[in-house]
């Protein structure tokens, strides 16, 4: 990596990267590690894990350039966190007090002293607002049911419907989208994985309409799609 980002000798485009320029290739090579796992394709998990180890190698040079930090440094902190987070394995606690009160601990050293600190902004969408969700019900702030979660799904239906404007409905709807989390972390439901086996499930019956379909789909009206797709579903259930 040193080589390839010499300023005199190195790659064009290696060499011009910045933390900012990486990170969505460092997201991706995380997400494409989750696809090899749930595919169980070993030969690929290898693959990606090692493009996944570049972009640590990666971000780990930027930094060094710039004397922030090593890549030894990064891999003794996590050495280190992992320690100080087993006290029962690597010390003398007779058992662990648990992983999220090891975390909370450690929070409470930094100078964000909210609930939500370090939730981690470049998350997915939905995986932030349940992780938002577990902190804030962790100190009580939570419905105490399912119900509740429930009724704000309706709620924030309804306020679609009266917005006034292309924002406001724009704001309602990402407000729906909180509270359809909130309702799946009450039901227990992982509602990344579940709307993940739901884009599964479009791409497997949209593919199988295109295969019964006797012409192009843009050539059909709504109620001949909706009969192919209805026969799909059951072509796969």
């Amino acid at each position: 990596m040193a080589r390839l980002r010499d300023p005199e000798s190195g790659c064009e485009w290696d060499k011009v990267q910045t933390f900012e320029t990486i990170a969505p290739y460092t997201i991706e090579e995380a997400y494409e590690v989750a696809d090899a796992i749930e595919r169980g394709d070993m030969a690929d998990l290898r693959d990606e894990l090692g493009d996944l180890q570049l972009q640590v190698v990666y971000h780990a040079r930027i930094a060094e350039e710039s004397g922030a930090f090593t890549l030894d440094d990064v891999m003794a902190s996590v050495c280190d966190k992992m320690v100080r987070r087993h006290p029962h394995i690597f010390g003398d606690a007779a058992a662990s007090p648990g992983w999220e009160a090891l975390k909370a601990s450690e929070r409470d050293r930094h100078e964000d002293k909210s609930a939500l600190a370090h939730v981690a902004r470049a998350l997915p969408a939905l995986k932030r607002a349940e992780k938002l969700q577990k902190r804030a019900a962790r100190v009580g702030f939570d419905w105490p049911d399912a119900g509740g979660p429930r009724a704000k799904i309706d709620e924030e239906l309804a306020e679609i419907d009266a917005a006034a404007s292309d924002a406001e409905r724009a704001a309602e709807l990402g407000d729906l989208l909180f509270s359809v989390v909130n309702y799946a972390r009450h039901l227990g439901i992982d509602p990344e994985a579940a709307l993940r086996d739901a884009n599964g499930r479009f791409e497997s019956r949209f593919r199988r309409v295109e295969e019964i379909a006797d012409k192009p789909l843009k050539d059909m009206d709504i109620d001949a799609l909706e009969q192919l797709w209805q026969q799909a579903k059951k072509d796969l259930a």
